[in-house]
């Protein structure tokens, strides 16, 4: 019995999300796992998301609207598949990123969750919580934090 099952990583389109993709589909294909790939983000017009994105600049890659969701899965399915993983889902969640994270673990029956480290060790993220220490206090399974940043 390999040692997990599903296997389930958060992205939100940035370089560093798309890094804990390629290593969650390295540990899915080396398990035999199915990997599930989940967006979280909240609707918004393309006006909305390029004025959040000057103004929060760094910390932008939380901001996406639903098209870019889509846009987003289709590009971490493609890695994924090139890193090995064969059973691929792919799923968008309106909501933020824990939450929605935690929900798809439940819903899927996940055994592993899989983020990166972006935020952990940055100011915001130790005032405000950020997406790893927060998945990782919350999930209820094995979480493994990938080195991305």
């Amino acid at each position: 019995m390999a040692a997990y099952q599903t296997v389930v990583v958060g992205t939100d389109g940035s370089d560093s999300s798309f890094r804990a993709v390629d290593r969650a589909a390295v540990v899915a294909a080396d398990a035999g796992a199915r990997l599930v790939i989940v967006c979280a983000y909240y609707p918004a017009s393309r006006g909305d998301v390029d004025r959040a994105q000057d103004v929060l600049r760094e910390e932008a890659y939380q901001v996406v609207g639903s098209a870019p969701a889509e846009d987003t899965l289709q590009s971490a399915r493609d890695r994924a598949a090139k890193q090995g993983a064969r059973d691929i889902d792919t799923v968008a969640v309106v909501g933020e990123p824990v939450e929605s994270l935690r929900k798809v673990v439940s819903e899927r029956s996940a055994d592993l969750l899989v983020v990166g480290n972006r935020g952990l060790n940055t100011l915001a993220g130790r005032l405000l919580g950020s997406v790893p220490s927060e998945a990782a206090r919350k999930s209820g399974v094995d979480v493994l934090i990938v080195h991305t940043t």
